[in-house]
């Protein structure tokens, strides 16, 4: 199952974004590929810390049961820690990924933004030092700017990003689809601990799909399907809720199931 990076990042001073962590249960949806899934089951596991001065800290863990035909399971174990300064321009991270009982396949590097490019220095899978154009985002900044486009009434939002996933050379063209804006005075259709915390109660949250584009294949070819595609309510402070992961072959929803505020790690700008 491939990574999939979500997370808040720095806003306009009126909504800071929340420290929290956020604990969600994962159901099957459907299955429509050759090799049919016939159940999943898992959790996601996500902290984030920090602020705009400090830097914000993701810690993210999947960990997911597929059934895929005839009793064979297959269970997989995606951990991944970053941390990526306010102005998103430097980005540390690690993933480690493994299946069944597969070795372990860690990425550890960072990624620096100098003049009009980012220098990539991989430590895993092996050492490496490489450049990307200096248009491309880190994923925090990739949330920043989604909630930018939603708040100025934009319903498109094409950007290149690099999360440091697969081999940690892997870079991205994304296409987010932000739906109209939902106040939180709305009553949820399906309530979860996010809808009936006060604190979100006063926020708005939009609708968002985020389709994922291997940005090499797209080079070779016109028409493309994303990697994976990935719908979700943000609120205006970071915060995500029905999250849906579509991994094209089968769709895997995400109930948000704990939701904890991490007041005591917000601190303010000195």
């Amino acid at each position: 199952v491939i990574a999939v990076a979500f997370g808040p990042a720095k806003a306009s001073a009126a909504v800071p974004f929340l420290p929290h962590q956020a604990l969600y249960d994962l159901s099957l949806v459907k299955s429509r590929g050759s090799n049919p899934v016939n159940s999943a089951r898992g959790r996601i596991l996500y902290n984030f810390s920090g602020s705009a001065c400090d830097g914000y800290t993701s810690e993210f863990r999947q960990v997911s049961e597929l059934e895929v035909g005839e009793g064979k399971m297959m269970l997989s174990d995606l951990q991944s820690s970053s941390w990526e300064d306010g102005d998103g321009k430097s980005y540390r991270f690690k993933i480690d990924a493994r299946t069944n009982d597969s070795e372990a396949s860690p990425v550890d590097g960072m990624a620096e933004r100098t003049g009009d490019h980012i220098t990539v220095k991989l430590k895993q899978p092996e050492t490496k030092t490489f450049t990307l154009d200096g248009a491309t985002v880190f994923p925090t900044e990739q949330i920043r700017r989604i909630i930018a486009a939603a708040k100025d009434g934009k319903s498109l939002l094409e950007l290149t990003v690099y999360d440091g996933s697969d081999n940690g050379e892997k870079v991205y063209n994304t296409l987010s689809v932000i739906g109209q804006p939902i106040p939180g005075t709305k009553e949820a259709q399906s309530p979860d601990p996010s809808t009936s915390n006060e604190q979100m109660k006063a926020l708005t949250r939009w609708p968002v799909t985020v389709s994922y584009y291997d940005r090499d294949a797209q080079k070779k070819d016109g028409e493309q399907t994303p990697v994976y595609a990935m719908s979700f309510e943000l609120y205006e402070n970071g915060v995500s809720r029905k999250l849906v992961l579509d991994y094209n072959d089968f769709v895997i929803a995400g109930a948000l199931d704990k939701f904890d505020v991490k007041d005591k790690d917000a601190k303010p700008c000195k």
